[in-house]
Formats: structure tokens, C-alpha cells, sequence
């Protein structure tokens, strides 16, 4: 079931990491330069942007997160200027100063909504530095309900199993962005939330779906890991817990720039599980997010209101009616996704407030519901001459305008029997008085419900009134 935009703001989340400044440069290009084959670029406008550990927390105060960062900075221009930003954006820093050393810092030059060349300035964090990161996090545990650990290997985290104890200690979640192949110092952590290459770095090549679980499973134990949170670029993403694997189709329209995408995924996690989601609800969300931040130029955030138009968008896609092969592809589709099945029928021949009812409470029973119709045979054959009143085409057509309603489509037979079958749904809804065990094809879904139809609602009734209006007419 997509989960509904929870309250951010119930989330207080701290973020410890790598830190840095990103830059870019704007401006147009007209001419190759004559002392080089390289274009020459009329910067225009300049840009800085809290990045690395600052960016996964400029996201999470983008959605309504209170939300503080621990993380090694230099006390220079850049430093400074890392820090406004964080300000401007609603983080509360705690920059831990190291002298002798300078804050990281990425250069952008983009012309035409295309980035010709990243310049870094770097140098490795002190010992000290990283040690007053980590005291400086410990000490501020106590008021958090999330930890988000972001490492992009410039010093900052180093074996962090003594945080991740003190974390759990206080029952935080714990949430790493890992680096490097050296995850051991990840242990105990509740999530890491790799992209599918870091992962094989570590786990090694997967040939396929089954070899990524089963690594990924084997991984999680031996570090022993709550969950891995495996992004796999335009396949989506993958949650594993030891239970059956999440699997998350991408939602991308169209890819503009993958920068950042990952802080977005690990701080719309920490923030849906900082505001009481689940992480498999927390995770949708995440992977919703990831499908608006790539269409933004750089390190991008993402909006309540965004997110909750991206998921509005998501579960419009795609409905309608169906033939019985498009069905069940898109029955497929939701299945990988992690969805319920909720399938019924009916002749559905003059649609009135019950039909409407009842359908809406068949579909807060899962993710996705399927009502299966009796085409102009059948309906004949089961009410009579003078059945259906509105054929077959029209009957669909209102049914799929119905917000309750996914996918709608027609069987000849008497009963959906058949097509239960191919469906397999989760769970198959009935109306009416019906006892669960004579339901035509009750035995093809995992479970059987009856629910009752509202009072003073017939279709019966509406025809006999028409017909008794029009012999007064």
C-alpha cells in the first residue's frame, strides 16, 4: 500500500559525516577557446550548496525535519560559506574546526544545463578532528530519534560501531551511507543503503535477482545488519530484511542528474522512520523521492508536496481497463513492487452510491483492486431479458472512473472463476450474504472476504422506478 506523506516534523534526526562545499558556476558558451580545443565559459551566476553529509541534511529539513549535522569543517571561506548554507536551509550545525586542514570543496562549471567540469579541492580530515566529530555525535543522542551516518570517505566516520552501540542503546535507528569496502565498522547498524556497485565491491557480482538476495541476505547477517536498502539506478530498488525482498520499481519520468540522488534516498528513509512509518513504507517514499531528485539539475531536494504529487501520479498510472494480458503484466508489476491484490466482480449494471461503497472499502483492504465484469452475455443469462441496461463498454468505462477502482476488466463466463485463477489476488472480496467458502474462486486467492452492501441501494429498485416513472409519463 503506497503510505500516506507522513508528519516530518514528529522527526528529529542527526546527521554525522563527510561535509562539503558545493559550487557551481553558470554562464554561457559562444567560442573555443584559441589557446586550448575547450569552450570558454562567461560565468554569469555562482551557486553554493551544503553537499555530501550536508546535503542528505538540506534534504531532510527540505521536509520538515528538525534536523542537525555533526561534521569536520576548516575555519576559511569555504567553511563559512558551508555553514550559511546549512543555516539558510533550516540544518543546525556543529562544525567541528580542524586547523591546518581546508574545507572540502567541489567546483562545478555548467553551461546549457550541462556540467563540462568538476575541479575538487580536498585533503584528509585530522585524527583529531574526526574524534571531536564523534564526541561531539555521542553527546547529542539524547535528542534524536534517528541517526543518519554519511560517509564519503573524507575522513569524518571511521569506526563508527562504538556510535552505532550507544545509538542502540537508546533504541535510535541507525542509517549508513556506507563507503569503501571496509564495512565491519557498519556493524550492528539498523540499514546501509548502498547503490548496487558499492554493494558488489563488498558482496561481489550478481548475476540476477536470486544471487543479489542471496548475497545480500548472507551480508546483512554476517555484519549483522536490520536491513540493506540496495538502489539499482533505472531497476528501482530493493529492500532486504530477511523476509522476502522489497522490490521497487524506479519512478523516474526522465534522468537529468543522478548528483545526490543517494542523500535524498537515506534522508527520506531516516525521515519517514523519524515520523513512524515502517521502513518498507519509509523505503516507497525514499524511492518515490529518488524519481523527482534525478529530473533537478545537482544536489536537488525533494517537498512534502512534491512527494505527495509523485505518489497521486503513481497510483493513476497505468489504471484503466485492461485486457486479460496487460492485467496481468500489470499484476506482475505490483506484485515485484510489494503490493496487495484485492480483486472483485460484479455485473455492475446500473452503478448507485452502494456499488460506490463498497468498492471503496474492497480497496482499503490492499494496494490495488481489480473488478472483474460480467460481460452482455452473462449478465443476460443471469438477470433476464432486458439486462444489462448499459452495455458492456459503458459499464467499464464508469468503473474506471472511479478513484477506487485500478484496473478493470471482462469475463463471458457465468463466473470469474477463470480469471481469478490467472490473478491469483491476495484477496478476493464479495458482497452481499455470501459464506466465504462459496465464492467462485475463493480457492485461487489467498484469502476470501464478504462485505455487506449498504441498505436502500438496488439496482433492482432504480430500474423498477424508472419503469414505474415512465408509465406515469
Amino acid at each position: 500500500m503506497d503510505p500516506e506523506i507522513p508528519r516530518f516534523s514528529d522527526a528529529r534526526v542527526l546527521v554525522v559525516g563527510d561535509a562539503m562545499l558545493d559550487r557551481y558556476w553558470y554562464g554561457q558558451t559562444a567560442r573555443i577557446s584559441p589557446e586550448a580545443p575547450v569552450p570558454v565559459v562567461r560565468v554569469g551566476e555562482v551557486e553554493e550548496r551544503a553537499g555530501g553529509a550536508g546535503n542528505v541534511a538540506v534534504n531532510l529539513a527540505a521536509l520538515g525535519v528538525h534536523v542537525a549535522l555533526v561534521a569536520g569543517a576548516a575555519d576559511d571561506e569555504a567553511g563559512r560559506a558551508l555553514e550559511q548554507a546549512l543555516m539558510s536551509a533550516g540544518v543546525t550545525p556543529n562544525l567541528v574546526h580542524a586547523d591546518g586542514w581546508r574545507t572540502v570543496t567541489k567546483l562545478r562549471v555548467i553551461s546549457r544545463n550541462q556540467q563540462l567540469i568538476r575541479l575538487d579541492f580536498e585533503m584528509p580530515l585530522p585524527a583529531s578532528a574526526a574524534a571531536g566529530v564523534e564526541r561531539a555525535a555521542l553527546a547529542a543522542l539524547d535528542e534524536i530519534s534517528v541517526l543518519v551516518i554519511s560517509d564519503y570517505g573524507k575522513g569524518a566516520v571511521g569506526d563508527c560501531t562504538a556510535l552505532i552501540k550507544a545509538a542502540h542503546a537508546r533504541k535510535i535507528p541507525v542509517l549508513v551511507d556506507p563507503k569503501g569496502t571496509e564495512w565491519g565498522r557498519y556493524r550492528g547498524a539498523t540499514a546501509l543503503t548502498p547503490n548496487r556497485a558499492e554493494f558488489e565491491l563488498v558482496a561481489g557480482p550478481c548475476a540476477d535477482d536470486a544471487q543479489l538476495s542471496a548475497r545480500a541476505d548472507e551480508l546483512r547477517r554476517s555484519l549483522t545488519l536490520g536491513a540493506l536498502l540496495v538502489t539499482r539506478s533505472e531497476e528501482g530498488m530493493s529492500l532486504f530484511t530477511g523476509a522476502p525482498p522489497l522490490n521497487l520499481a524506479a519512478q523516474a519520468r526522465e534522468v537529468f542528474d543522478v548528483t545526490g540522488a543517494g542523500d535524498t534516498v537515506i534522508a527520506t528513509l531516516a525521515a519517514g522512520m523519524g515520523a513512524g512509518l515502517s521502513m518498507a513504507d519509509a523505503a516507497r517514499l525514499a524511492n518515490a523521492a529518488a524519481g523527482i531528485v534525478v529530473g533537478k539539475l545537482g544536489a536537488a531536494t525533494v517537498t512534502p508536496a512534491e512527494l505527495a504529487l509523485a505518489l497521486h501520479a503513481g497510483r493513476h498510472e497505468g489504471r484503466g481497463v485492461s485486457d486479460r494480458a496487460t492485467l496481468l503484466q500489470r499484476v506482475a508489476a505490483a506484485r515485484a513492487a510489494g503490493e496487495r491484490i484485492i480483486m472483485t466482480n460484479g455485473c455492475f449494471d446500473i452503478l448507485h452510491p452502494g456499488h460506490v461503497a463498497y468498492l471503496e472499502d474492497a480497496r482499503r483492504l490492499g494496494d490495488r483492486l481489480i473488478v472483474a465484469v460480467n460481460d452482455d452475455g452473462s449478465v443476460t443469462r443471469l438477470k433476464g431479458m432486458g439486462r444489462p441496461v448499459n452495455p458492456l463498454e459503458h459499464r467499464l468505462a464508469v468503473l474506471a472512473g472511479l478513484a477506487s477502482v485500478d484496473w478493470v476488466a471482462s469475463f463471458s463466463e457465468d463466473t470469474p472463476a477463470s480469471l481469478v485463477e490467472m490473478v491469483k489476488p491476495d484477496i478476493l472480496v464479495k458482497g452481499g450474504d455470501y459464506k466465504p467458502e462459496d465464492v467462485a474462486g475463493g480457492e485461487h486467492a489467498g484469502e476470501v472476504r464478504i462485505l455487506p452492501f449498504r441498505d436502500g441501494c438496488s439496482t433492482s429498485r432504480i430500474i423498477a422506478a424508472i419503469r414505474g416513472q415512465s408509465q406515469v409519463d
